[in-house]
Order: structure tokens, then C-alpha cells, then sequence
């Protein structure tokens, strides 16, 4: 015969359920029903009480010129900054990682500066150090080109993260690779593209989703820094919300965290199907 479980394993198994059960609400609950309600066919987005299924709203939203402006200026900016702060925040971990030189600490405490820095306080900083210097963007630039303020200031804030998840991974490097490589006859670009590379690819991949999650969904400092003329997607939604939820506002929003979700499946595809075993 089975011995009875013991009081503590019952109230560890039921501890372990409720933690996740109410984490997952928390967690997962609003967006679940952000999504749900995008198919409600009601005149107003906060509707809780469900009057039939309709899509309409989705084409409500997409037909919106506005809307999709400032969803094309959020893609652009968060595809920009990316770029950018993944390119920066590599050569920036590699430097930190691979050399010793006097004030290494100050300098990876300036780094990380950004991260520590209120957003708010950051975005006032940014709005007049870019009115100081003049280049505050009209709408008369041409497009992209008024998106650059904002670009800007999200590589100031992006890069800094996607510098931390970079080193992180090369902390895990085996050097001993390196000097092997060497001893064969590899140049040091040689070493970086066939041996360092590789192994910074995992890192690479999740700094650029990491980064590009950060400027697609920001909002405090793309306020204080967008020109006159310049809407994103956070702002418009913001803008709309003031004066009531719509339904278009829901299945806008459901439409970007799709994306978001698809562009997350797909680098991780990518990353499993490139990387392969663990090198480090």
C-alpha cells in the first residue's frame, strides 16, 4: 500500500496552483480580454457585456488613415532603434568584456545609467536637449527623416539593455576557443566572425527582441520627444482613449500584440534552427 501524502506536500502542491493560477490572471487576464472584446459588436470598447460576434471593427481600423500612420511611424522607429541598439549595444559589451582599462566600473555604470534613470526624467532631458540643438522635427521633413528625434532617444534607452543581455551571454564564452583559433592562424576578424559570432548569436537575438519591444510600446519619452507633427502608435492610442475606448482601439491593440507575439516565434524558430546545440 501507498503511503498518505504528508500535510506539507498538500499545502506545497495547492501553494504551487494558486501562485500560478494568480499569476497567470495578473498577468494574462486583461490582454485576454482586450482580445476577446476587439470582436465585440458594440459601439464602445469597454463594454463587458457581450453583444455578438462582429470583425468589423478591424476594418474600422485599418481604414483608419491616422491610426495607420502612426502604426507605420512605431514600426519604423522600433525596426530603426533596433538595428541600431543591437549593432551599439554588441560593440559595446564585446569592449567591456574583452579589455581592462582604468575607470572600467564608471564606465559600465555609465552604461547602465539609462536603465536606472526614470523615464519621465530621461524624456525631459531628451525634449531640451533636442530643442537646445535645434533639431526639434516639423512635419515639412520628409518621412522617415521626422522620426529622427525619436529615434534617436530610443537607441539612448534600447542599447544599454541590449549591451547587459550581449554581455551576459559572453560571459559564458570559452576563451580557450579564441586562442586555439589564433594559434591556427586566424586573424582577429576571422576569430570575431566564425567563433565569437556564433556564439553571440542567442544574445543577439533576444537583445533585439528585448530592444524592439521597448521602443514599439514606449510612450513617455516618445511623447516628450516626438515633433508637433509626429504621432505614434502609443500616443494616437493614448489620444483616443482620452475621450473614450473604442472598439477600433481594441482590435488595433490586439492587432499589434499578434505581431509582437509572431515577430517573438519566429527569432526564436530562428535562433533554434541557426544555433543549434549550446556552443558555449
Amino acid at each position: 500500500m501507498k503511503e498518505p501524502k504528508k500535510p506539507f506536500e498538500y499545502s506545497r502542491k495547492w501553494s504551487m496552483r494558486w501562485v500560478f493560477l494568480t499569476t497567470m490572471v495578473f498577468l494574462y487576464a486583461p490582454i485576454i480580454v482586450l482580445i476577446v472584446f476587439s470582436f465585440n459588436n458594440s459601439r464602445r470598447g469597454g463594454n463587458v457585456i457581450w453583444k455578438g460576434f462582429t470583425t468589423k471593427y478591424y476594418a474600422k481600423a485599418f481604414a483608419n488613415e491616422e491610426l495607420m500612420l502612426a502604426f507605420a511611424n512605431s514600426m519604423t522607429i522600433a525596426v530603426t532603434s533596433t538595428i541600431i541598439s543591437v549593432f551599439l549595444g554588441a560593440m559595446t559589451a564585446v569592449f567591456l568584456w574583452r579589455f581592462r582599462f582604468p575607470f572600467k566600473p564608471l564606465a559600465e555604470g555609465l552604461v547602465s545609467l539609462p536603465i536606472i534613470i526614470p523615464e519621465i526624467c530621461m524624456g525631459v532631458s531628451l525634449a531640451m536637449f533636442f530643442s537646445q540643438m535645434g533639431w526639434w522635427t516639423t512635419g515639412d521633413t520628409p518621412w522617415p527623416f521626422n522620426l529622427s528625434n525619436i529615434i534617436l532617444a530610443h537607441i539612448t534607452f534600447s542599447f544599454p539593455f541590449a549591451a547587459m543581455v550581449i554581455r551576459t551571454r559572453l560571459q559564458n564564452f570559452n576563451r580557450e576557443m579564441e586562442e586555439a583559433a589564433k594559434d591556427l592562424g586566424a586573424s582577429e576578424f576571422q576569430v570575431f566572425r566564425d567563433i565569437l559570432l556564433p556564439h553571440m548569436r542567442p544574445g543577439l537575438i533576444a537583445a533585439a527582441l528585448l530592444s524592439f519591444t521597448l521602443s514599439l510600446d514606449d510612450f513617455v519619452i516618445t511623447f516628450f520627444t516626438s515633433g508637433p507633427n509626429t504621432v505614434t502608435f502609443p500616443v494616437k492610442i493614448y489620444s483616443m482613449v482620452r475621450f473614450s475606448i473604442t472598439p477600433e482601439i481594441n482590435a488595433a491593440s490586439t492587432v499589434l500584440i499578434v505581431l509582437t507575439l509572431i515577430l517573438t516565434f519566429l527569432a526564436l524558430r530562428y535562433q533554434r534552427l541557426t544555433d543549434g546545440p549550446d556552443r558555449g
